[in-house]
């Protein structure tokens, strides 16, 4: 496996389980960020997708994975509960983090974090565990259900909310206050949670690969 030509689905063992991921690695990468979905999305979500294709025309490799099962993904769908389990979803994070840093060709990647919604909190929770993260973002996420992990995080943050979100704007600067790393929220003006209007997105992951281009320097050699 060599930086340039890694491109394609991966599977991370974690416990009694598999999680699907899809690794891509450009040439010269700088970096690897994770994506910690929730909220009932996938290493498919359309808008993560986006945000990890900007990364890598910046020279950061991606992995997308899922959280959950498929059959895991049919329960949380009725009942709402395991999006909001972040011990489970952190435990699993951190797990495939282990996993890129166990990979002889990413390893000597600085390695960062993208979560969304409840993604981030698991995100957070990890980053409190790892201090091998050099940084995280937060798209529309609940880094409010990090609870006491907050605290201990030491990596650069980055919370990036929708200026019209105004419920998880709200709970984005309570977390602010509860962070002692250093920490930063972005409000994308006139954007709702999934920031589906004209340039929100882009305004998303112009921050994001900003962030990770200022944290994330550059890779001590393979």
């Amino acid at each position: 496996m060599t930086p340039g030509d890694v491109h394609g689905t991966v599977s991370i063992a974690v416990d009694d389980v598999r999680l699907n991921g899809l690794l891509n690695v450009p040439a010269d990468a700088r970096g690897i960020v994770l994506f910690a979905h929730g909220s009932g999305s996938s290493r498919l979500s359309p808008r993560n997708t986006y945000v990890a294709s900007r990364l890598r025309e910046n020279g950061l490799a991606t992995l997308l994975f899922d959280l959950l099962t498929a059959g895991e993904e049919r329960i949380d769908v009725e009942t709402g509960r395991l999006r909001f389990d972040i011990p489970l979803l952190t435990a699993r994070l951190v797990v495939a983090t282990l996993w890129v840093q166990a990979q002889g060709q990413l390893h000597h990647l600085p390695l960062g974090y993208f979560g969304a919604s409840t993604g981030a909190a698991a995100a957070l929770s990890a980053a409190a565990r790892l201090p091998s993260v050099g940084a995280v973002v937060s798209r529309g996420g609940r880094p409010d259900l990090a609870g006491a992990a907050l605290a201990e995080v030491r990596s650069p943050t980055l919370l990036i909310v929708g200026g019209d979100d105004f419920q998880v704007l709200h709970l984005n600067r309570q977390a602010l206050a509860q962070l002692h790393c250093e920490a930063h929220l972005e409000i994308v003006p006139h954007a709702t949670h999934l920031f589906e209007e004209a340039g929100a997105l882009e305004q998303v992951a112009a921050l994001a690969a900003q962030w990770f281009a200022r944290h994330l320097g550059p890779p001590a050699r393979p």
